[in-house]
């Protein structure tokens, strides 16, 4: 009994421990994801073009994560090629097509209402957990949920109106499905590829696959060597390049996996939602756009409703041990 009761604190500890490196991981993730926008901003004030800036992020976080995936691989080689057809979906799905569905998006309709349909995507994740797998989300969940999508909306100054186009809402929700599938694939720890592995893969083919959208002239491409300001100083065309492949993907990418994997699809996704937060207050340090009441106000509530999705998952776990003890 004294053993039992033992491993069993011992297993509570281990997924405590797990949780919390998964929240730290994931807010990393998020912190860095939305240093992004900002960092963006001042090339594109230069004349460089969206899809000019995304594909040389992408690009440069395939060259220094690949590296890594295929240390990460040693011994494992074999394990590459049933999970191809996973690698090709997440590059395609994950970086790629919710890269290009957003900046697509973004060419029709105003930046909040296309943020806002794209990160959508934590609410198809718990759609698509249960419909796939049973796992229905309880009371906590849906409130969490609802206090999130609140939190969203004002975040991005969203009550003040927005132009809509249906092309735009179509490609915004192309980029929902990207977001959704990064999160899902992401969280499989049963294919036997380590994260750095999906990392790289996945950065590899998302990069070729927005140069094939270039040469075919579906990506517009434009570049500058103008220097870039940001947080009131010049800074080299080539320095928010750098920090946008080396951390806005690189480290946010392969922090977002391992956070994924610690935490779930689920709970990550609504973690993920720091990033809109996160890339509001990069504005105001960089580009000194200062945040409005009502999006501060936002933050906490999606900071609400992401402690409300975690309890739910208590819930969840909870539920089978009452039934068993039923009968």
């Amino acid at each position: 009994m004294t053993t039992l009761t033992r491993d069993d604190d011992a297993s509570t500890t281990m997924r405590a421990s797990r949780t919390v490196s998964g929240l730290a991981l994931a807010l990393l993730s998020a912190v860095t994801f939305g240093l992004s926008g900002a960092l963006a901003r001042g090339l594109l004030d230069t004349g460089w073009t969206p899809g000019s800036v995304v594909l040389v992020r992408i690009a440069l976080a395939a060259v220094v994560v690949a590296p890594f995936g295929a240390y990460a691989m040693r011994g494992r080689w074999s394990a590459l090629r049933p999970n191809l057809a996973l690698v090709l979906t997440y590059g395609l799905l994950a970086v790629a097509g919710a890269q290009f569905c957003y900046f697509s998006a973004v060419g029709h309709m105003q930046v909040g209402p296309a943020l806002l349909i794209e990160y959508t995507a934590p609410a198809a994740v718990v759609v698509w957990l249960w419909i796939r797998k049973g796992e229905r989300p309880g009371r906590l969940t849906l409130a969490g949920a609802g206090l999130a999508a609140l939190g969203l909306v004002l975040v991005l100054d969203l009550l003040s109106g927005a132009d809509l186009s249906v092309p735009g809402v179509l490609w915004a929700l192309g980029a929902m499905i990207g977001c959704a599938a990064y999160f899902l694939i992401s969280a499989d720890e049963d294919n036997g590829l380590p994260a750095l592995a999906l990392a790289a893969g996945g950065l590899i083919v998302g990069g070729v696959s927005l140069a094939l959208l270039g040469l075919v002239r579906l990506l517009p491409m434009a570049a500058s060597t103008q220097d870039v300001t940001m947080a009131g100083e010049s800074f080299a065309w080539w320095v928010p390049l750098l920090l946008l492949g080396l951390v806005t993907a690189a480290v946010a990418y392969v922090s977002g996996i391992f956070a994924i994997r610690r935490l779930g699809s689920r709970l990550a996704s609504f973690v993920a939602l720091a990033e809109v937060v996160a890339g509001v207050l990069w504005a105001w340090l960089l580009l000194d756009e200062l945040p409005q009441a009502l999006q501060l106000v936002g933050g906490v509530l999606i900071l609400l409703g992401v402690v409300g999705v975690k309890l739910g998952e208590r819930e969840v776990v909870a539920q089978p041990v009452l039934v068993s003890d039923e009968e």
